[in-house]
């Protein structure tokens, strides 16, 4: 048995002192308050979180930080650059930045991360002998020490036109696609899961899928987490329903693919139906604020879908920045801006949308310090420049990553003192970014 002792952890009812958790196999097997440290505990000083979780997030796009900013542009001419990216990546390149990328991210405080992927094949589209760009993500998690959810997608077609015709792939997409839903499950099928990882699945759009492809996805999916992009942009929208008639949500309800298992991304640009019929299934939606912001996609209605009953949880998406409070700061403040009131989800709630929420969209139990649930924990230091003076109960409000001490994964501890087990993480990334920009 592991056994941690915090000086204040927050639990399902709120802040308590003197919190000490036991664990074996990865597992909390008990929670006690108002505790006294025993002989070999790990002593956590601070404010510990439950595991955070980052929804939504393509590696490889880490590449793209700070580089895209000069010449202004649209979501569609910033995807141009991120097929250059796209094109330079290799099993072994691939692994590289995956692990550097996912070390940022246990560094910031996340614990479980929803990897999108679709940069299966070879550029000219021929696919690996084994999955080995799966397998580099799934050794990439491994070795940055963060539990992985393979959201593993299909992409099959190039987009829609204005009216609504399917556009082949471009020679850019060609390595995004397996050809057809069967060939994309067989190879998913060849994918295990471990102890830190699940094998997921996810529609990469309603423009890159069609309508005749729902169905046998969904025989393919089922008890698996499934993801999809989700009126991220209003031309999404109008060409979508220019080939349906219907919205992107309306046509993944038709399919029946909302409900519990299902989490829908960005959901931007939802209409009241939309958002009567995500809320209405408990179907999940992910934010990406930062990367919202960066693309200058819109604010989509969190709010609105919070009434309604949808799961709200967060992701970084593009990595515009990797920081899981200033997500979760986002889905308050951006809201704030769009309704003009305050006050839009309580600070638990918030935790919740970064912790709990996100976890279960990924098919984990986590995310939340209680029995059965994983060891992962996140101690901010509450007495550094930002965090000093703040309530313990809304420390999340006022920190950074950079107020993150201490990350323990499946009762591991992967960052003791603000450093990484893996080192110079900067370096680490500094390194895989430079061998694909070349």
């Amino acid at each position: 048995m592991d056994a941690f002792w915090c000086e204040r952890a927050v639990l399902g009812d709120g802040v308590a002192r003197g919190v000490r958790i036991e664990a074996g196999d990865g597992i909390i097997r008990d929670v006690e308050v108002d505790a006294d440290p025993r002989p070999g505990d790990l002593r956590l000083h601070g404010v510990a979180l439950p595991g955070l979780a980052n929804a939504h997030s393509h590696a490889f796009h880490r590449a793209l930080r700070g580089v895209t900013h000069a010449d202004g542009g649209t979501f569609w001419t910033w995807r141009t650059e991120m097929y250059r990216v796209s094109a330079r990546l290799d099993p072994d390149t691939y692994r590289r930045l995956a692990t550097a990328v996912f070390a940022e991210m246990v560094l910031a405080g996340y614990t479980v991360v929803g990897e999108f992927h679709y940069v299966h094949g070879r550029p000219d589209g021929t696919p690996y002998a084994d999955a080995d760009m799966e397998r580099a993500l799934l050794e990439a998690a491994t070795a940055a020490g963060i539990r992985l959810t393979l959201l593993d997608t299909l992409y099959l077609r190039g987009g829609l036109d204005a009216d609504g015709a399917p556009v082949p792939l471009g020679e850019e997409q060609l390595r995004f696609s397996d050809g057809s839903v069967e060939a994309w499950a067989s190879r998913r099928a060849r994918l295990a899961p471990g102890p830190t990882a699940r094998i997921g699945a996810a529609v990469h759009s309603l423009r890159a899928v069609g309508a005749e492809d729902l169905a046998a996805f969904r025989a393919a999916t089922r008890g698996a987490p499934v993801h999809a992009h989700v009126s991220e942009q209003p031309a999404e929208n109008a060409q979508v329903r220019a080939a349906t008639g219907t919205t992107p949500t309306g046509l993944l309800a038709a399919a029946g693919l909302l409900g519990p298992d299902f989490t829908a991304v960005h959901a931007t640009h939802l209409d009241d139906a939309d958002v009567a019929a995500l809320g209405g299934t408990g179907s999940g939606v992910c934010f990406c604020p930062t990367t919202e912001r960066d693309l200058a996609d819109g604010i989509g209605p969190a709010h609105a879908l919070h009434a309604a009953g949808a799961r709200l949880s967060l992701g970084t998406d593009q990595h515009a920045m990797v920081d899981p409070f200033e997500e979760l700061r986002g889905l308050e403040m951006d809201d704030r801006l769009a309704s003009g009131r305050r006050g839009r989800f309580t600070p638990a709630a918030l935790l919740r949308a970064a912790s709990e929420t996100g976890y279960r969209s990924l098919g984990w139990e986590g995310g939340v310090l209680r029995p059965g649930a994983a060891c992962d924990l996140v101690v901010l230091d509450d007495a550094s420049p930002r965090t000093a003076g703040a309530r313990a109960d809304q420390l999340w409000l006022a920190a950074t990553a950079a107020d993150v001490t201490d990350v323990i994964v499946g009762g591991r501890r992967v960052v003791a003192g603000g450093r990484h087990e893996l080192g110079d993480i900067g370096r680490l990334l500094r390194d895989a970014i430079a061998a694909v920009r070349r």
